[in-house]
Order: C-alpha cells, then structure tokens, then sequence
C-alpha cells in the first residue's frame, strides 16, 4: 500500500498543505485524529461533499482516527467561504432535522462510536454555552481585522459585489478557529481537512491552536468538485445532486455519474472512488482508446452509487440503465422500473380509457412529444417513435396489457425523449 501521502498526491486530492514537511510525515504516524465540518444547512449533503466523505474514510483506513463534526452552533450563522450571498438563518427545529439527516449520510462512510474509531459531534455543544464576553476576552484579541479582510473569503464579499458582508458571517472565522482549539483539547486533534475554499479558516484555527495552547496543528486542503463549466456544487447553487434518495433517487443518482465528460472521469474515479490505482489507469486507457465503451463512466456510477446508496441500489439502478431504452425494460422488477422513471415526465392516464383502447397519436400529443397529429405520424413513418422499448407504427393501440407492471407504459421519441403515462387505480 503506497503512503497515504503519496495515495492523496496521487488521486489530487492535496491542494494546500501547513508545514508540509512535518505533516508528509504525520500522515503517515498511526493514530493521527483528523476533522472535517459539515454545517446543516440542508437536510442532505451533496455531491459537493463526496470528497470529503471519501477523504475521512481514507483516513480511518489509514489507521487515523476521523471526526466528522456537524456544524449545529456555526449552522445558525453560516460560512461565507465561496458565497455571494449571506446565507438565510435557520430555525432552532430546522436545525435539528437537519443534523439528523446529515448524521445518518456520515454513518455510511464512517464506522462511528466504538473507542478509536470514527467520532460524530457537534459544535452547538460547545459553542451553545460560550459566554460574548469570555469568548471575545479569550478568542477575539487573537484575530487582527486587517488580517481578516485580506483573507480571500472575506475580500471576495467586500469588493465589487453588490451584496455586503454581515458582521454575524464575519465571526464565522473565529467560531471554526475555536472549533479546532476545542477539538485539540478533547480529542487531541492535530489536523483539519477542507476544501480550497476553507484555507483561510483552517489557517486561523492552527495559529489559534499555536497561540493558546503553544502546540502544532496542521491543515490540509483539496481542490474542490466543480461541475463541468467550473462552478462549485453547492446546497444553494441551484441544480443539485444530492445523497438523499428522496431529494435524488438512486437511479437519477447514478445517471448523473454516467454522463461525466471523458475529460472529468479520471479526476472523479481517483477523486470519489476505492477503487486501486492499477484499475483506474486501465479505465484511464479504455477512455483514451475506445471512449464509446464508457467504461470509466459505468465503473464511476456503480462505485459511488454504491457508497451512497449500498450495493443493492446500485446493482437496480445499473440494470435499469442498461436496458431502459430497450425491449428488456419489461423484465425490470418494479422497484428497479420506480426508481428509473422517478424523474421521467409523466402524465396521469384513466384506467377506462385504457381499457378502451389508448390510440398512439393521442398518446404522443398528450405526453407532448409531439406538438400536433401531422408530426405524431412523420415521427412514426420514420420509425423514431417506442412503447416499453420497442418500436411501434401509426396503427399501434395502447391497451392494459402495455402497463408494465400494470402502472406504466413508457414512450419514448427518438433517442433520449421519453416520457412516462401512468396509469391511474
């Protein structure tokens, strides 16, 4: 097994590094305790926070001990870092159903709570009975203004945005500095993980640590997950991909993985996968070589699909894309077909007038896959027209025997425009 250094190198997983060359070498010392946060902004993390994931869960197979800190006292403030926008404060409840949901999606990459393994805690247990006066005394003379400002974090909110920067996100620095002192002293953590976009937090916590307590800490950043025009994954960015399966079902989970840009792939595999080194350079080859295969993209989907999701879920949601665009689809079981067809448009359809006879002009109008009768038959004439799969003609009549497991009957136009009637009881 190569050093868990070189390993991180390797996958690009080492963006920015305090005393570089102590740390190469902790790394690599057993029993290292090591934190990431995660603030509870959403009732789910996201893919955004995959990488973070994977990399605590590096480290405990690595032998170091991780935490994953949930942020419920910081939650109620918000990070600034890499935000245009001050972020809208959470109630006290939203808070705690958040911080559920977040705990159970750490669980599946950590084993948590026997001694020396993985530990889940939670700011608002220390931050929720710390004093103004004794923590500005204590922790705010430590941290110079002019500093501050100049952090990229800070000085990205100041200048040339329309949108200020509240002195409530402004403290968010000192709150995540303590943090890491409090973590030191209970837990003797020396290390804190982050993206890019923490470096500046992270710094202020090791300088808080070497101010209070005259110890060594360490931090260590990765490059973010960027979408593929270069924007970050985020909770508010809008679009997102997340690791709750009611927000995103494991089939459109896997979907997403299964359409990365050749370009992208390899990154994600090192990136957001297990998988060893041997294998993901013969994926890199069979990329470069025969990219029409996707076998770095159908190898990407299964494995994190299976992280997130379990081995189960993954095997459904590779089935189902295998043969959802063929004849083979009626031989899906349902939840497999449910899964698959949770993001598909659909339209509500009678069971009488099924029964009746559903006749395939009407069916393609009223699932606007066609805008009128006269381009319904010109997509039938030419063939581009399917039912559960299989190519039909101007004549085909939709009947209750098409109702895959008696609820759906999935039409499809051309290659990828598909379109779900479902029938009602």
């Amino acid at each position: 097994m190569p050093s868990l250094f070189e390993d991180l190198n390797w996958r690009g997983l080492v963006h920015q590094m305090t005393d570089q060359d102590t740390l190469k070498g902790r790394l690599d010392s057993p029993g290292l305790v090591v934190y990431i946060g995660f603030d509870p902004t959403a009732d789910s993390l996201h893919v955004g926070h995959l990488q973070q994931l994977c990399l605590l869960r590096r480290f405990q197979d690595h032998g170091h001990r991780p935490i994953a800190l949930v942020g419920g006292g910081t939650g109620m403030i918000g990070d600034p870092s890499g935000k245009s926008d001050e972020r809208n404060l959470l109630s006290q409840a939203e808070l705690d159903a958040n911080r559920a949901g977040i705990a159970r999606q750490i669980g599946r990459f950590l084993e948590v709570g026997e001694a020396g393994q993985a530990i889940l805690a939670d700011n608002a247990d220390w931050l929720g009975t710390a004093g103004l006066l004794e923590f500005l005394r204590d922790v705010g003379k430590h941290f110079s203004v002019n500093e501050m400002v100049r952090k990229d974090s800070v000085r990205a909110r100041l200048e040339g945005r329309e949108q200020s920067l509240s002195f409530t996100e402004f403290s968010y620095m000192l709150l995540q500095a303590w943090d890491f002192v409090h973590l030191f002293d209970r837990y003797g953590c020396e290390l804190q993980l982050g993206g890019s976009d923490q470096w500046g937090n992270i710094t202020e916590g090791v300088d808080l640590i070497r101010r209070l307590r005259g110890a060594r800490a360490f931090g260590l950043t990765s490059p973010l997950i960027t979408k593929s025009d270069g924007s970050k994954f985020g909770k508010s960015e809008g679009d997102n991909v997340w690791l709750d399966p009611a927000r995103t079902s494991p089939y459109a989970f896997f979907q997403f993985w299964l359409k990365t840009f050749d370009g992208d792939v390899g990154s994600y595999l090192r990136r957001l996968t297990f998988l060893p080194r041997a294998q993901i350079e013969e994926l890199d080859m069979a990329t470069a070589e025969r990219p029409e295969r996707r076998d770095a993209q159908r190898a990407l989907a299964f494995e994190v699909t299976k992280a997130v999701h379990g081995s189960d879920e993954a095997r459904r949601a590779e089935e189902a894309a295998a043969v959802l665009f063929t004849e083979e689809i009626a031989g899906l079981s349902a939840a497999a077909l449910a899964g698959a067809l949770a993001d598909a448009p659909t339209t509500m359809v009678g069971r009488p007038a099924v029964e009746e006879g559903f006749d395939i002009l009407t069916a393609l109008l009223e699932s606007e896959l066609a805008g009128s009768k006269a381009e319904a038959r010109r997509l039938l004439s030419q063939g581009a027209v399917y039912v559960n799969g299989a190519r039909a003609d101007a004549e085909r009549i939709l009947t209750p025997a098409d109702a895959l497991h008696g609820r759906w009957i999935v039409l499809r136009r051309g290659k990828s425009h598909q379109h779900v009637l479902q029938i009602q009881a």
